[in-house]
């Protein structure tokens, strides 16, 4: 499907709650960002109060060397120079973190931790930025204050006292900075556990498998200047107008050079239609919209492996009669495998593709044709690709498209995956891996004089499932908001509360807190937008981004209490309290990060003269081998695989239900219960469903359902009151916010090949509320 030509833009509506408050859906026909984008960051300043501290960080953040990194989304700073190298989200995300209010003794002292857990997500993160720390008191049933030594302590004795370092848990969310993501992997390591999850277990796991068995590196090869030289785009999974909206740049510009842009999705989202981009004043003014897709292509959930393998099967017939559709000489020099797969896309039938992949064949020979044509192709991806049971074998097919035609290892080519949180590829790098290579290990150990425990340690799935057990009975979370951003909601709740300790290091409020084991510790945290001074003055911090540039961040706000510790000094009092007799100077590092980075750059690949390298212009960007046509695999080359297609079609009765964000939420921070770019005000407690779907079923417009969820062992999971949304989605499929829908997604329900929760690909039936 084509979209319409660049044009003017009519003014939009105000953004606004509907008449008295009620669920309300009117389809969104306007541009993604844009005026709409400034009057949602507007009302959101004067909804939080921001009016000094917000236009301030908006001149801050992605400012290099005197600015902080934007601690929403990981996508590259621009390298242009840009000015205003913002987002709506971003903008809401800072000042959600920057907001007046406090969380302090007295609100825990007014509020037990019973009639907190009856709040909405949204109410509990809203109350505003913790101060101190606090620690649960089971006989009152409220959290009350406890000094730093003193917590630490607490923690410190139970991880000494535990009688297999196993039975500890140390999760990492995405914003975590580098320096405190290397000391907390060295602090598990040193007390003797890989039980490190981290939240790419749940979003990005497919991707780096796939691309380490293909190419030899978990990570893409291509950087944002290969974005500024592509012909073609083609964007699978992605939901970039709220996921990462700078990526609307990239995607003007492309239009506007004559590039191909090609939108895979079951839903065609805002960001693959037009835009009008909030730093380009005169459009603005004009009201004038630019494209940001030549085609878009609905395919099936889980389709998009059957699309590819049919654009696959095209290319090759096609060279059958003009040789250069294929680059032979890339694929004869660089690669293994090809035979097998050439035959294995001989094989499959286009019949089998048409029904796989949910599109026609001339809507598969038309991608086919776009990539045919581009002298220079990247494929990007999110989570639409990889939260499936087949999620690396899809991104696999990705690495085959693109060595067909030598799409590897010059510019303007290759694989992008778009990662979610802003430092969730730096977190991997600098080493929370369940599963280190003994490389790893053995540098780590050369370097920082430990000798770290060889045994894998448990993922996600395998920690709750531990916890549950009473195997793992500490848990500490590092950022994030485990117990909402988990599949299994209910069951995830019973396996927290079954530790003995849980402890949140945390800025705000919010589930995790209420959701807890017998004792439990809230661990205040500075921001990213605070200033971080230590004992040898300003400290900075770095991150990755999505294309593995590594640049810092600095702190421009004071921080929100006296009371408030950095990431890395929380890491270091947890560890000097559980490793006393630890030769690791962790009170050295504190005092000044560069001592950090000193000891990161002789561990780490990648990193080496880490301090000097991160203070050049826009950093560094850590050397992809396989950008230089060197791939670690184990035949030294590029490896074409040749997987089976799934059968993706549901089965009569059912529909394939897959989790996702709205707009006016980052990950488990919900901002409100509106989605501008589907036209939903007030609601979140939905599915969206093909209107012949409805039909079929006797559902009216907006009418409450009853959704459940059957799980591979049979078990079944319900809600009830959901609204039926008619949208734009192809038939046997339907879609609904996380985390509201995780309670459908079953524990057991993950991906053999990345252990990944299927979290895109639920098996539900759907029927009236109250029906038979």
């Amino acid at each position: 499907m084509s979209i319409d030509e660049e044009r003017p833009d009519v003014r939009e509506p105000e953004v606004g709650p509907a008449p008295d408050g009620q669920p309300e859906f009117r389809p969104y026909h306007h541009p993604a960002a844009g005026w709409g984008a400034a009057r949602s960051v507007t009302s959101f300043l004067v909804r939080e109060h921001a009016f000094v501290d917000g236009p301030r960080a908006v001149m801050k953040m992605n400012h290099e060397r005197t600015g902080f990194d934007c601690p929403g989304c990981a996508w590259p700073d621009d390298t242009k120079g840009l000015h205003l190298d913002i987002c709506e989200n971003g903008i809401k995300h800072v000042t959600w973190e920057m907001t007046p209010k406090r969380v302090d003794r007295a609100f825990f002292a007014a509020h037990s931790v019973t009639e907190l857990f009856e709040w909405s997500d949204h109410d509990l993160e809203d109350q505003g930025r913790l101060t101190e720390p606090m620690v649960y008191d089971p006989d009152t049933d409220h959290y009350v204050p406890i000094g730093w030594k003193d917590a630490f302590e607490l923690l410190g004795r139970h991880l000494r006292e535990l009688d297999d370092p196993n039975r500890a848990a140390f999760y990492t969310s995405g914003r975590l900075g580098n320096e405190a993501t290397f000391l907390y992997q060295l602090m598990a390591r040193e007390l003797g556990t890989n039980n490190l999850p981290d939240c790419s277990n749940m979003c990005h796991e497919a991707s780096g498998r796939a691309l380490q068995a293909a190419l030899g590196t978990g990570k893409g090869t291509v950087d944002l200047k290969d974005w500024e030289s592509a012909d073609a785009l083609f964007i699978l999974g992605v939901n970039a107008a709220s996921n990462a909206p700078r990526m609307l740049t990239a995607l003007a510009e492309a239009y506007h050079r004559g590039a191909q842009i090609v939108h895979v999705n079951p839903l065609v989202e805002a960001a693959a239609t037009r835009t009008i981009v909030p730093h380009d004043f005169l459009d603005m003014a004009r009201f004038k919209t630019t494209r940001t897709s030549t085609l878009n292509l609905q395919v099936r959930i889980g389709g998009d492996m059957a699309l590819l393998r049919g654009m696959a099967k095209a290319i090759l017939e096609r060279s059958a009669q003009d040789p250069k559709a294929l680059d032979r000489e890339f694929i004869d020099r660089h690669t293994t495998g090809f035979d097998a797969y050439r035959a294995l896309c001989a094989s499959t039938s286009w019949d089998e593709l048409e029904e796989q992949s949910g599109l026609s064949r001339a809507d598969i020979l038309e991608a086919a044709r776009v990539y045919e044509e581009a002298d220079r192709s990247i494929v990007s991806w999110c989570l639409g690709l990889t939260q499936h049971e087949h999620g690396v074998d899809t991104v696999r097919e990705i690495v085959n498209l693109l060595l067909l035609r030598g799409n590897l290892g010059r510019e303007g080519a290759g694989p992008s995956p778009v990662r979610g949180h802003s430092n969730v590829q730096g977190n991997r790098t600098c080493g929370i891996d369940h599963r280190p290579t003994e490389a790893f290990l053995d540098r780590l150990a050369e370097v920082c004089g430990i000798e770290p425990p060889r045994e894998h340690g448990l993922d996600t799935v395998a920690t709750i499932k531990a916890m549950r057990r009473g195997d793992v009975t500490v848990f500490v979370g590092m950022g994030g908001n485990f117990a909402l951003a988990a599949p299994d909601t209910p069951v995830t709740y019973e396996a927290l509360r079954n530790c003995s300790l849980t402890v949140q290091v945390s800025t705000k409020l919010n589930r995790s807190h209420v959701v807890h084991g017998k004792r439990a510790l809230i661990l205040p945290c500075l921001g990213r937008t605070e200033k971080d001074h230590q004992r040898k003055g300003a400290q900075r911090t770095s991150v990755e981004d999505s294309m593995s540039m590594v640049h810092l961040s600095l702190g421009m706000k004071r921080p929100a209490s006296e009371h408030l510790l950095s990431e890395p000094a929380i890491v270091a009092g947890i560890a000097r309290a559980a490793l006393p007799e630890s030769e690791t100077p962790w009170d050295w590092y504190i005092e000044d990060y560069d001592r950090i980075r000193d000891t990161m750059a002789q561990a780490l690949d990648g990193f080496e003269d880490f301090n000097r390298r991160v203070r050049l212009p826009l950093g560094f960007r850590i050397k992809q081998p396989a950008r230089e046509l060197v791939f670690r695999t184990p035949s030294g080359r590029a490896e074409f695989s040749a997987a089976p297609l799934p059968n993706v079609v549901p089965e009569p009765g059912t529909l394939t239900l897959g989790t996702m964000r709205s707009h006016d939420q980052w990950n488990t921070t919900i901002y409100s219960d509106n989605d501008r770019y589907r036209g939903i005000k007030n609601l979140r407690t939905l599915v969206f469903m093909n209107r012949a779907d409805m039909r079929e079923r006797g559902i009216d417009d907006m009418a409450p359902v009853h959704i459940t969820s059957t799980a591979r062992d049979g078990s079944e999971r319900s809600v009830e009151g959901y609204l039926a949304v008619p949208y734009d989605i192809p038939r046997g499929c339907a879609a609904g916010y996380m985390p509201e829908m995780n309670v459908l997604c079953a524990l057991g329900d993950y991906s053999t090949q990345s252990d990944q929760p299927i979290m895109k690909h639920v098996r539900v039936t759907v029927r009236p509320a109250g029906g038979g």
